[in-house]
């Protein structure tokens, strides 16, 4: 169990096709630790930002390969949270 739920939710994802989830769905994106689960993912959502969190569906992301010059490297893994919200709950994020 990690100590703080501020090290299992690491940083809002905005981009375009965030925005329109939000707008759509009422779904929220989140870049997560890579060791937290649904629930603690969950539970850190609802107490961060007191709301009330209907599901929350997770997509892992495998490092990419790239290159600088002749050099190979690896990006980092990523574990992305998509948190769908109740009605009548929403976050401000800016």
């Amino acid at each position: 169990m990690m100590s703080n739920y501020r090290d299992i939710i690491k940083a809002p994802i905005v981009t375009e096709k965030s925005s329109d989830l939000v707008r759509d769905n009422n779904t929220y994106t989140f870049s997560v630790d890579i060791r937290a689960n649904k629930v603690q993912i969950k539970q850190a959502v609802e107490k961060i930002f007191n709301v009330k969190v209907d599901s929350v569906n997770i997509i892992n992301m495998k490092p990419k390969r790239k290159r600088v010059g002749r050099y190979y490297g690896k990006t980092n893994k990523v574990k992305k949270a998509m948190v769908k919200l109740s009605e009548g709950s929403s976050i401000e994020l800016l």
